[in-house]
């Protein structure tokens, strides 16, 4: 009988030791680990876990959507844990994956996964995006502005359609351009097209334009610059790509969000606002002659008001809002 409690307290210690040594994995999504937005934040959050713990992590980076679940799966039967999935085009492999592993940890940013070991990170983007328009619409000179979309998709939608209420209560006359570049996962890496949708909008009076694309957004925000015009960045600061031509850049801290969950993983679903820090926009010495005091007083007014509930931004997936 003592045999066996040694090896019943032996089982658990071993057990504990497993899980304090498991190591976190990170699933990229198309467009590449260094799209300089959405997937470069992701690995910028990893990057300071590390720093902070001084332990590593697996990564890979998904270069056809087939790679996916065969990717989370090859994590999970390593033992790492836990394995976070970037993209809400992720959300079938992680919960057959999460299924087929229930006592490790997975997380999915961008969508939710509704099961007891899935924390699901989600965006109020529509919050950020209506700021970035706001900005938009204050220092065009043409009273019209742009956006260009990477998937059209429901997600993206929410960006546009928040940028749009932000452009239009600055300026209630202003008009807003906007396209997508495409219905298929290769609209998030296609800088050619992202630059000739953006002309197009420039050639129609745009003067200022906001690219939610991933890596197409380069191409915009190169258009910009080549026509003497504005553009604003998404997801990661990136103000410093083209500086004088970036008026901002709409954050969504996917770096935030990723060090959480691989610092404490929580089941269930996460959504980070205005609020909780988790969207905003970029001020820093590359657009700072851009944006005018009178632009960051009223812009951090709104700030505040949608913080407090006396602005409302809609959002396109709930409120049926900015149909098209």
């Amino acid at each position: 009988m003592k045999l066996q409690t040694q090896l019943g307290i032996l089982a658990v210690a071993l057990a504990a030791s497993f899980q304090a040594m498991a190591e976190p994995a990170i699933v990229y999504d198309l467009g590449g680990k260094f799209d300089k937005s959405f997937n470069e934040a992701a690995y910028n959050g990893m990057e300071r876990w590390k720093k902070e713990t001084g332990k590593n992590y697996l990564e890979f980076e998904v270069s056809n959507e087939s790679q996916r679940e065969q990717a989370i799966r090859r994590m999970a039967e390593k033992g790492a844990s836990p394995i976070i999935a970037m993209s809400f085009s992720q959300a079938s492999a992680i919960e057959k994956v999460a299924k087929e592993f229930p006592k490790l940890k997975f997380a999915i940013i961008d969508m939710v996964v509704d099961l007891p070991n899935v924390q699901s990170v989600v965006f109020k983007e529509q919050e950020g995006s209506f700021l970035v328009g706001m900005m938009a619409a204050m220092a065009s000179k043409t009273g019209k502005v742009g956006f260009v979309g990477g998937m059209d998709i429901p997600l993206i939608r929410k960006f546009e359609c928040g940028y749009e209420q932000g452009a239009k209560y600055a300026n209630p006359k202003a008009e807003v351009f906007q396209n997508m570049t495409g219905t298929t996962g290769a609209a998030w890496n296609d800088p050619a097209r992202g630059g000739e949708l953006a002309k197009a909008q420039f050639a129609k009076g745009a003067d200022v334009i906001f690219a939610a694309a991933g890596g197409t957004g380069t191409g915009v925000y190169q258009a910009a610059k080549d026509s003497g015009k504005l553009a604003i960045g998404v997801d990661s600061n990136q103000n410093h790509l083209q500086p004088g031509t970036m008026l901002t850049s709409m954050l969504k801290r996917v770096d935030v969000a990723v060090y959480n969950v691989s610092k404490n993983h929580k089941p269930g679903m996460s959504v980070l606002g205005l609020k909780e820090d988790g969207v905003g926009y970029a001020l820093d010495k590359h657009n700072e002659k851009l944006v005018t005091a009178d632009m960051k007083k009223k812009v951090e007014a709104a700030k505040a008001d949608i913080i407090a509930g006396k602005i409302k931004v809609a959002d396109y997936m709930a409120d049926n809002a900015c149909k098209y």
